[in-house]
């Protein structure tokens, strides 16, 4: 579903897995639940956040690098040098 975009497949593929014998997807699929049409349009969309993920993630490991050595100024130079 997520690779093929077809997120109009996930209510079909939910009714699976509560008839499947699996309690770890029984509780996934009561998280889905709670917002299925944000779930299904997010697997429907061609739109992806990858990139700005990946950016938050760098910049996390950065200022966890520094934790305790350093202030803002010196984290800010170090994000902007390497972008």
């Amino acid at each position: 579903m997520m690779r093929d975009k077809t997120g109009s497949e996930l209510p079909v593929w939910m009714k699976r897995v509560e008839h499947d014998d699996l309690p770890a997807l029984h509780s996934l699929v009561n998280g889905l639940r709670r917002d299925q049409d944000a779930v299904i349009a997010g697997l429907s969309s061609s739109w992806s956040s990858g990139q700005v993920e990946g950016q938050n993630t760098r910049v996390k490991r950065i200022k966890r690098d520094g934790y305790g050595r350093a202030n803002f100024d010196l984290l800010r130079i170090r994000i902007l040098q390497r972008a």
